[in-house]
């Protein structure tokens, strides 16, 4: 799987926050819960100073490596970082270099098959904030452009 190495500035997310695992593929249950959730109870459009349309599915707050819990955040970037709610979090996603991967495809099985490749990667993994970041450029679920960020060391 090909990747470019970015520099990315500084970006705070805002949305749902939940913690999960990727142990019994309780991730896939809580992760498209939580999506539907940010959808279906209308907070994606409440969120507040929202930069653009694109959402961003961020995991962060690992307890070790992708075999071990971690949050995610299913919102948007947002233009500061407010105070958290029981509805809503935000999370500040570091500076740094990233390992930049480009996807097509459908929203859910095209990236549950890329995060299968990345594991298998001989990646120097930071596991502080890697994100998914959905251009939200078609009408159609299943041609989506996903743009999905690793934070790796220098």
């Amino acid at each position: 799987m090909k990747y470019e190495i970015v520099e990315l500035q500084e970006k705070v997310v805002a949305g749902i926050k939940i913690t999960t695992t990727n142990q019994n593929e309780k991730a896939m249950q809580d992760i498209g819960m939580t999506w539907q959730k940010l959808f279906a109870d209308g907070i994606y459009e409440k969120l507040p100073n929202k930069v653009n349309g694109k959402t961003i599915g961020l995991y962060t707050e690992y307890e070790g490596d992708y075999t071990k819990p971690y949050a995610f955040i299913a919102g948007a970037e947002v233009s500061q970082k407010s105070e958290d709610n029981e509805e809503v979090a935000s999370k500040i996603i570091p500076n740094g270099k990233y390992a930049k991967f480009v996807i097509f495809g459908d929203v859910k099985n095209s990236v549950g098959q890329a995060w299968q490749e990345i594991w298998n990667m001989n990646l120097k993994r930071k596991y502080t904030c890697d994100f998914e970041e959905y251009q939200n450029n078609s009408e159609d679920m299943q041609k989506q452009e996903i743009h999905i960020y690793i934070a790796i060391d220098e």
